[in-house]
């Protein structure tokens, strides 16, 4: 998986009323011809990504497409990004995108309000904030830097967090969320050619602090507290700030690939809840309706309206959405607001189990 240098390469932008998106394509080389991939969304988000073209192409070809590729974001209103402007940079891609690393990350079960208090107060977790991006991990090995999605699938990563990985002098496999061009980062699990997935969590953390660079404004590790009186200081900051979270960790716990049926040693709670939804068909006046699985059947959750700076979304696709609540009688979810599409999760994985349903308290008084 060596990193290719674009033979040819363009970043662009649109922005009109609230819509501020990029869109970035280039021309790479892979195996005996090239590809034409790309990058697109809103400004600021961690952006999706593809190839235009399955099989490599002999390069006049791939011009081809890549030219109309471009000129039909032009015809559309699309203008040519300038650095100097503080534009979108590209991602940097190296042909083997949606291919399997054989990586599997950590993923966290939610934690019921009612079982924050002794995890708070004691000294067994470890609190850090849960940040509201895309779920995905670094490697670094030699001059080659790859990105993994939290399904282990190979992903492009905008350059800037690229050139801050490489620029780093280790080689490493890190985890983290992406915000935009940031990669907030919070575990360790390779460092130097070693596998640290063995050792304690709250270890973990201090190597990876030990190796980050102390003002880098690109990889930043995530904030950790373990005194109680920091632990509730924080949570109560973040909570006021509106921020989507914390996560819990057990700072003695290995590192566990996957997601356990329940519990486990690091746990999740939201201030703000949000769940993965499978689009069942497309409303008028922007409004897609919702589903998800009860089993293997796919079974209404509601609609959401789509706002003017997102694409609507196809029927089949998974999307993000905040809500308040759900309805336990019909499962629709109450006040939803949509945060974009989800290509890094299955539909199958899109279940009921993840909503938080309104309290019979309120249900009653209702």
């Amino acid at each position: 998986m060596n990193q290719t240098t674009p033979i040819q390469s363009a970043s662009l932008f649109f922005r009109e009323g609230a819509s501020d998106k990029v869109y970035n394509a280039a021309i790479e080389p892979k195996g005996n011809g090239y590809i034409v991939s790309f990058s697109f969304g809103r400004r600021g988000s961690t952006l999706t990504t593809g190839a235009k073209t399955d099989d490599p192409l002999p390069l006049e070809t791939a011009t081809k497409v890549f030219n109309k590729l471009i000129a039909s974001k032009l015809a559309k209103g699309y203008q040519y990004a300038s650095a100097s402007a503080g534009e979108s940079k590209p991602y940097q891609q190296t042909g083997n995108e949606g291919t399997d690393s054989g990586i599997r990350c950590q993923l966290l079960n939610a934690i019921e309000e009612t079982g924050l208090q002794s995890l708070l107060t004691g000294r067994t977790h470890c609190l850090q904030e849960k940040f509201d991006g895309r779920r995905m991990l670094v490697r670094k090995q030699g001059e080659t830097i790859t990105g993994i999605n939290r399904r282990g699938l190979v992903i492009a990563i905008p350059d800037p967090i690229h050139e801050a990985a490489a620029a780093i002098t280790h080689d490493f496999l890190i985890d983290g969320e992406a915000v935009g061009e940031r990669f907030h980062t919070f575990d360790i699990l390779e460092l130097d050619g070693t596998d640290q997935r063995s050792v304690r969590y709250i270890d973990r953390v201090v190597r990876l602090q030990q190796i980050l660079p102390k003002k880098s404004a690109v990889i930043r590790p995530v904030d950790t507290y373990i005194a109680p009186s920091d632990k509730l200081r924080v949570f109560e900051e973040l909570k006021a700030n509106h921020s989507e979270g914390v996560v819990l960790k057990e700072t003695d716990a290995p590192f566990s690939p996957g997601r356990p049926n329940s519990g486990g040693s690091m746990l999740k709670f939201k201030f703000v809840e949000s769940a993965s939804f499978v689009v069942t068909g497309i409303n008028t006046k922007r409004s897609v309706r919702l589903g998800l699985y009860d089993g293997d059947t796919l079974v209404p959750a509601g609609n959401v309206t789509i706002p003017p700076n997102h694409v609507i979304p196809s029927k089949g696709e998974v999307v993000e959405c905040l809500y308040l609540y759900a309805f336990r009688e019909s499962g629709s979810i109450y006040q939803p607001v949509y945060q974009g599409a989800r290509t890094d999760i299955p539909a199958n994985e899109c279940g009921v189990e993840q909503l938080k349903f309104k309290p019979e308290s309120q249900q009653a008084a209702a």
